[in-house]
């Protein structure tokens, strides 16, 4: 099985079944950044799927690096999820994850716990959650679940 990049959705379509709606004109265009909440902080790059936000910092290359971002997939399930594996045939190899270090796991621990634990102040405080707040605390969930499973072994 092997991942190919020719088969990743266009970028403009995947982001906008994402639920974005990207604004502008030209190569990059604004939206609403999915992975903190922020109203029109997050930049894509129609031609390569590039994204960055301007506010939370979060970057990356591609529409498949954004998938593993927001749900918290790892490449390959994000791949598939994406429709770029194929299996050519070839028994699948298993690889174990490079841990991040130390010093970046516990940056992004203090980050998704942050964010959880104001989505339960608010939930204790009687706001509701919007599909978009319940998208991203799944993607914190799996990540803190990423982290810690890589460390526990």
């Amino acid at each position: 099985m092997s991942f190919d990049r020719n088969l990743r959705p266009d970028p403009l379509d995947y982001f906008r079944n994402q639920g974005l709606n990207p604004t502008g004109r030209g190569k990059w265009r604004g939206a609403a950044c999915l992975l903190h909440g922020g109203s029109d902080s997050f930049r894509v790059n129609t031609a390569t799927g590039g994204w960055c936000c301007m506010a939370c910092g979060e970057h990356g290359g591609d529409v498949l690096a954004f998938h593993m971002r927001l749900h918290g997939l790892d490449f390959i399930e994000a791949a598939k999820a994406l429709g770029c594996w194929v299996d050519d045939g070839r028994p699948p190899q298993t690889h174990k994850p490079t841990p991040l270090p130390p010093r970046q796991a516990l940056e992004v621990l203090n980050f998704e716990t942050s964010l959880v634990a104001v989505a339960a102040a608010n939930i204790a405080n009687g706001v509701a959650l919007t599909d978009a707040d319940r998208q991203r605390l799944l993607a914190a969930a799996g990540r803190i679940n990423t982290i810690s499973r890589s460390y526990a072994s």
